[in-house]
């Protein structure tokens, strides 16, 4: 009888622990409508990578040799579509171009990749003005990313994105220096 008693007991303790301490998942972005204004305005323009979580450093791996990253968004002649520029500055001093291109599926809120199926990026509110956090997932890895108009946020800004990946199991975290100059974005 005791050890049932103890058994509920930690039950309830456990139940009360998750409502009292545990954070709350972001509120979801909708990618066709953000603060009043039609996609893709909102996400048009530069963005500064910041931070990303993960539960494991191997997801994050890629990021490690990086300084910085500038991304500029810009919407495409075909609807439901944006294209992504970024320059990579890598601690080297090196700079390195990307290009990716997105699509929003109608009625879903999840962005997919062009020529990668496996990955889903969703968008997420952020505490941080000018900010966005932003889930990818795809074989094997899941991680979440800050990203900013400004490429120093407040700090607390970065605490709270580590804060809030934390309590959903991103265990791992990692900050851009952001030391060195960003590259300029091609004009392409």
């Amino acid at each position: 009888m005791f050890y049932q008693i103890l058994a509920a007991f930690f039950h309830l303790f456990g139940i009360l622990y998750d409502s009292i301490y545990q954070s709350s998942k972001p509120d979801q972005l909708n990618p066709l409508r953000v603060k009043g204004k039609e996609f893709p305005g909102p996400y048009l323009g530069q963005w500064y990578f910041i931070a990303g979580a993960a539960s494991t450093q191997e997801e994050l791996a890629i990021f490690v040799p990086v300084d910085n990253i500038l991304f500029n968004m810009a919407a495409s002649h075909v609807p439901q579509k944006l294209q992504l520029r970024a320059t990579i500055r890598m601690k080297n001093g090196h700079c390195v171009p990307r290009k990716w291109t997105y699509h929003l599926t109608e009625g879903s809120t999840d962005l997919k990749t062009e020529g990668r199926p496996d990955m889903k990026t969703e968008l997420f509110y952020s505490s941080c003005p000018d900010g966005i956090m932003l889930r990818e997932t795809g074989q094997g890895y899941q991680r979440f990313l800050l990203y900013n108009r400004s490429p120093q946020p407040p700090e607390e800004c970065v605490n709270e994105f580590q804060s809030l990946t934390f309590s959903l199991n991103s265990k791992a975290f990692l900050q851009t220096p952001r030391e060195i100059e960003a590259c300029e974005l091609s004009s392409d």
